[in-house]
């Protein structure tokens, strides 16, 4: 295999647990780059686009991935997907390292490589997402280092991590009750002789956003305008029913002049008829 065929096959992280230990075992015996070799391929890069550069700076820092993406074993994601996602990331720090900027791309690549890991944990730790703003997620990743025990914070500790991490007591602890929430299926499948069949949210939430009676006394309302509104137009002369329909009723609306080419007439002659249509239809409809 070819060395440009083995650095592309190292950027895929394997699947299973004896193929992910082989790929460590690969990522680490890649030599790291010395602070020269790394700016040469840097300004190589930026100024060539050469991919072998790209390819070679990315190959020597597998192995940093691999050390960050192994501190977010306790979320419970698949290690090799964190791998994975943190190799995206490295990549990404790549595309956009400067070496004129006078730090070394390791110091560069981890926002990068942690921002990929971070958007994947959000994403899957949880069926329902538990931190979507900033604060949340700024939260998520550091509440569990903040506690110090097991068990639900005090009212010392909540404090002191709210102001620690710059966010107000609430939040704190909506966090630490959406952390130590768990999953559950809103329909559980009923299975013969089942205790807990009945157990599941389908069978006792109730839905207040919306009020059938209301809804059907709604539709029946407007069913009836509606009917009016046809029976009154169908009393007006021919020219009106269309000024009406063409200019109120139907999706694609024609305008005042557009009528007034049709029938001969001005725009102001179409525009008192559109008037006098209106106010008969509401003479009819009020009756």
């Amino acid at each position: 295999m070819s060395e440009a065929n083995q650095a592309m096959g190292l950027m895929i992280v394997p699947q299973g647990g004896g193929s992910l230990e082989s790929y460590i075992q690969a990522v680490n015996s890649i030599p790291m780059l010395s602070a020269e070799e790394e700016y040469q391929l840097a300004v190589r890069l930026r100024q060539t686009g050469d991919i072998d550069s790209a390819k070679a700076m990315i190959m020597s820092h597998l192995r940093f991935v691999v050390h960050v993406a192994k501190s977010y074993s306790g979320y419970g994601l698949p290690q090799a997907d964190l791998i994975q996602e943190g190799n995206i990331g490295l990549m990404k720090a790549v595309k956009r390292f400067d070496p004129e900027v006078g730090v070394r791309l390791v110091s560069f690549a981890v926002h990068w490589i942690k921002a990929e890991i971070h958007e994947y944990v959000l994403k899957n730790w949880r069926i329902v997402k538990v931190a979507t703003t900033k604060a949340q997620r700024k939260l998520f990743f550091n509440l569990r280092k903040a506690k110090q025990r097991l068990g639900w914070f005090t009212a010392d500790e909540v404090s002191t991590v709210a102001e620690t991490l710059g966010v107000s007591e609430s939040e704190v602890l909506e966090m630490e009750s959406r952390l130590a929430a768990q999953d559950a299926a809103f329909d559980i499948p009923n299975e013969p002789d089942d205790p807990d069949a009945n157990f599941a949210p389908a069978h006792f939430l109730e839905d207040h956003s919306s009020n059938h009676a209301d809804e059907i006394e709604q539709e029946d309302h407007e069913a009836q305008a509606r009917d009016r509104l046809y029976s009154a137009m169908r009393t007006l002369d021919e020219r009106s029913q269309e000024i009406l329909r063409t200019r109120w009723l139907e999706d694609s609306k024609v305008t005042l002049q557009e009528l007034a080419d049709k029938y001969q007439v001005s725009a102001e002659r179409i525009r008192q008829l559109e008037k006098n249509a209106i106010k008969k239809l509401k003479q009819l409809m009020d009756d």
